[in-house]
């Protein structure tokens, strides 16, 4: 059985899990998964939007005319992040409000952080 890092370094730890020992099989799906879905340019400018959109969180209605795609391809691109963890949404009447779940990036940004 393969010994369990944690994908979120702490203070104690100097560096980030995939300079500090190799990751387990476990991790490596887990962040590929995650990554997979951003690979897509119309994910990632999803993400994006979102992310910045006021107050962190944006109504499908503002992302649709972003794109010069159909709604139901929007929506799938929405629910791959969703799946993958990166974004959440509620249903708020006739409209879905995501936002970018923050704890996903954050294990993101530890494992690809390097020191000096």
């Amino acid at each position: 059985m393969s010994k369990q890092l944690p994908l979120v370094a702490t203070e104690s730890q100097c560096c980030s899990p995939l300079t500090r020992e190799p990751l387990s099989e476990d991790q490596s799906a887990e962040l590929a998964r995650v990554f997979k879905a951003l690979g897509d340019p119309v994910r990632l400018r999803l993400l994006s939007l979102i992310a910045s959109h006021a107050g962190g969180e944006a109504c499908v209605c503002d992302l649709t005319d972003a794109f010069d795609l159909t709604g139901p391809t929007i929506s799938h691109h929405l629910k791959v992040l969703r799946e993958a963890g990166i974004i959440d949404g509620e249903r708020r009447g006739t409209w879905i409000y995501y936002r970018v779940l923050p704890t996903t990036l954050q294990m993101l940004s530890s494992v690809l952080m390097t020191t000096a």
